[in-house]
């Protein structure tokens, strides 16, 4: 006697898919019979097949069945007819009898799963002539209520968070947010509390809420929304939930995985306990996806803590880094120029250093930096002059 065990592929919509195969296999080897999960909108979850002779009896199929164990779904009208049993009442097994104008060849078992008295699921049997006993049925509902209290977190974990996540990164400092962040907390619940970080990746391709990801398919995800990036664009955002605070490792690789996604850059803030800080973690993140954007060898995935002089430049206003005095040596005619003092400044103004990253004599970097200091009307052996020039170069990439 054998258990072939199979897994949807769309299994990553669930995250205890394991836990969820074992049960539906406890079922089958419960009852001696193929058993199959399905939630209340008849998405496939999970199916094993049983059989004693170590292989899939082609008879066990019917067209309703194989359809939904390729396609992982069933159509509205097989839907229906099933439910015009009571399935969605019921708490405890209802026969289905065959049914073949339908499709329905052989009769069926329905195991409702439930959790606090809300049908989450459902388990579906192949009745055979013998059938299971009421024992063993009663043993399988059993069974049902631990996948019914799996598929209850589920719901909570997936809830779809995002218009709670977007009031508050979009909302006024102050009174607004305070009632967004408390809206977020409430619909939250418990999860709440813990530590989290927040993700930001930017431009993100589409600004449809639809093509955006769905918390459920994201590990550690509570949350994901769009958000306005600069005048036009959209960048993703996500709350993640950490492990503990000074565990960041989850949310660098949710950045990692959104990254694939097709966006340019991903910034990650600080690790908070709770939410009342969501706004500052919003700024930070956003802020290293700034600089990550700009500086790449930050990147693609910056911690904000990572980010040196961007942490500062990326707090001001735009026009605040465009100083007139550098403005001149930022026009498109002097970009070598621009980058070369730029070296030079990240060096510490070691000439050997600068001039071996650029590779060129350094009787040619003396020249270009003397060609800065007229172009600009700064003195490079000031240490004020240098502090501007540098952060205005800088500044100048956001």
């Amino acid at each position: 006697m054998r258990q072939n065990a199979r897994v949807t592929s769309d299994a990553g919509s669930f995250r205890n898919v394991g836990d969820y195969q074992e049960l539906v296999d406890e079922i089958s080897e419960l009852l001696g019979a193929p058993a199959t999960l399905e939630n209340r909108d008849f998405e496939l979850i999970a199916f094993g097949a049983y059989d004693s002779e170590g292989e899939l009896d082609a008879s066990a199929l019917d067209p309703v069945r194989t359809r939904s164990i390729l396609t992982r779904r069933s159509t509205a009208a097989v839907r229906a007819w099933f439910e015009g049993f009571g399935i969605t009442r019921a708490t405890g097994p209802v026969r289905i009898p065959p049914t073949p104008e339908a499709g329905v060849y052989r009769g069926r078992i329905c195991l409702p799963v439930r959790h606090r008295g809300v049908v989450l699921g459902y388990v579906w049997l192949l009745e055979d002539e013998s059938g299971p006993s009421e024992r063993q049925l009663a043993a399988a509902m059993e069974v049902t209520a631990r996948i019914g209290a799996l598929l209850a977190d589920e719901v909570q974990h997936g809830a779809d968070l995002t218009r709670e996540l977007r009031a508050v990164l979009t909302a006024e400092r102050g009174w607004q947010r305070d009632m967004a962040v408390a809206a977020l907390r409430t619909a939250l619940g418990p999860r709440g509390d813990g530590p989290h970080a927040v993700v930001c990746v930017a431009p993100w391709p589409s600004a449809d809420p639809d093509e955006a990801p769905s918390a459920r398919t994201v590990p550690h995800t509570t949350a994901l929304c769009t958000v306005p990036w600069g005048t036009t664009g959209q960048c993703l955002a996500a709350l993640v939930r950490l492990r503990a605070a000074d565990v960041v490792g989850p949310a660098l690789s949710t950045a990692s995985r959104l990254l694939r996604e097709g966006a340019g850059a991903a910034g990650v803030s600080e690790p908070r306990a709770g939410l009342a800080e969501l706004g500052t973690s919003w700024q930070e993140a956003a802020a290293a996806a700034r600089a990550a954007l700009a500086e790449p060898r930050l990147g693609p995935v910056a911690r904000w803590a990572g980010v040196g002089p961007y942490r500062l430049l990326t707090a001001l206003p735009p026009e605040a880094v465009h100083d007139p005095a550098v403005a001149p040596l930022l026009s498109p005619a002097h970009r070598e120029l621009a980058r070369t003092a730029e070296v030079y400044l990240d060096r510490a103004g070691q000439a050997g250093r600068a001039a071996a990253e650029l590779g060129i004599h350094r009787q040619t970097l003396y020249y270009r930096l003397s060609r800065v200091e007229q172009l600009t009307g700064l003195d490079l052996d000031d240490g004020e002059d240098r502090l501007l020039l540098h952060m205005a170069l800088k500044g100048a990439r956001l």
